[in-house]
């Protein structure tokens, strides 16, 4: 288990666990007081929050060495965009029912995937320590947009769209296999 200690803290993970929980529990304690559904923004804010924290770990101190490493690292690597996206997620998920404000699942589930892909591919492109800036623009991007009436404006926003709308959905998808897959095999870029 000690490897499992030495990885986690070798790819920043209680720091970058720390800023999720705070990011979470910000805007659970900042409730609109409303009981219906509310504004997807917000929540798909602290989720590229959660997800920019957590990008920072898709880079190692050393390339290097981790490069050079007589074990296998497609799995882990794998292992690691997912499970951080599930934790973005699981974390974002328990601040909103301890608060009593309403996020649907499937727009948390498939903005986790979404925004880790693209974390992933960041890190891939630009290295682990830019890994943050293709969920960052994307996201920003879709925030200032106008309204997606056509199917390319619905890829480009496919975080706002409904969680039932099948453009987001495969969007969010796409970039989940593609950004994990290139991270399994490739790694983070030097």
């Amino acid at each position: 288990m000690r490897w499992l200690s030495l990885y986690a803290r070798s790819r920043r993970v209680p720091a970058s666990l720390t800023a999720v929980i705070s990011a979470a529990l910000g805007w659970a304690f900042a409730g609109d007081g409303s009981d219906g559904p509310s504004d997807p923004r917000l929540p798909l804010l602290l989720l590229g929050a959660g997800v920019i924290a957590a990008s920072v770990g898709l880079g190692g101190q050393d390339l290097a060495l981790d490069r050079t490493a007589a074990i296998r690292w497609r799995p882990r690597r794998a292992a690691h965009v997912l499970l951080a996206g599930v934790t973005v997620g699981t974390v974002l998920m328990t601040a909103q029912a301890a608060s009593g404000q309403t996020v649907s699942a499937g727009l948390v589930v498939r903005g986790c995937a979404g925004l880790m892909g693209l974390a992933a591919l960041g890190a891939v492109v630009l290295g682990g320590q830019y890994a943050w800036s293709l969920p960052f623009a994307w996201l920003a991007f879709a925030l200032f947009a106008p309204p997606a009436t056509s199917v390319p404006m619905q890829v480009a926003t496919w975080m706002l769209l409904p969680p039932d709308t099948a453009a987001g959905t495969w969007t969010a998808l796409a970039l989940w296999l593609l950004g994990t897959s290139a991270y399994a095999v490739a790694g983070p870029k030097r």
